[in-house]
């Protein structure tokens, strides 16, 4: 056998380098093909996620329509920080009540708590019933509304005579 000479070397080199670069095209190719489809791929999850997540300001909003709960505490402690809270709302609506009463505590169906109820009655405008109303939500105190009574005056429509009885839990 003999040896090859600089021109066959040059030719085999040639050969080889560009036998290589057509299977490394091949791979390449394939692979940034591959490549492609998983980033359109993950671009569109990414779209998906970014409709689903919930900005701040949306959880925000959420946050304030949840009400919120204080833990009850034992009878003595509890009617007060009930009570107080309440003048407070009806303070707010501009509502100016007879006395509160309240209700001595009763079994409820959560065990291991007593219900307290608070009695209201006062002569109010009908939209100071519903401010009242819609911001009862606020006393985190509130467990429910018992009773709720409106009367209407027969000479003045926007008069009204309001009786509510509320309730808290209690240990």
């Amino acid at each position: 056998m003999r040896g090859l000479n600089k021109r066959e070397k040059r030719t085999v080199k040639f050969g080889v380098v560009c036998a290589v670069a057509i299977i490394g095209f091949a791979f390449v190719t394939d692979i940034l093909g591959r490549w492609k489809e998983s980033r359109s791929g993950t671009d569109n999850i990414n779209k998906q996620l970014k409709a689903i997540n919930v900005k701040e300001t949306e959880r925000a909003r959420l946050m304030s329509i949840v009400p919120v709960f204080e833990m009850p505490e034992k009878e003595e402690i509890q009617k007060f920080l009930f009570r107080d809270k309440f003048n407070e709302q009806l303070k707010k609506a501009r509502i100016k009540s007879e006395p509160l009463q309240i209700v001595p505590a009763s079994k409820s169906p959560v065990a291991g708590y007593e219900l307290l109820r608070l009695k209201c009655s006062a002569k109010c405008k009908f939209g100071q019933a519903l401010d009242l109303l819609a911001n009862l939500k606020d006393n985190p105190y509130l467990v429910g509304i018992e009773e709720f009574k409106i009367e209407c005056d027969q000479k003045k429509r926007q008069d009204v005579k309001l009786n509510i009885t509320i309730s808290t839990f209690v240990k």
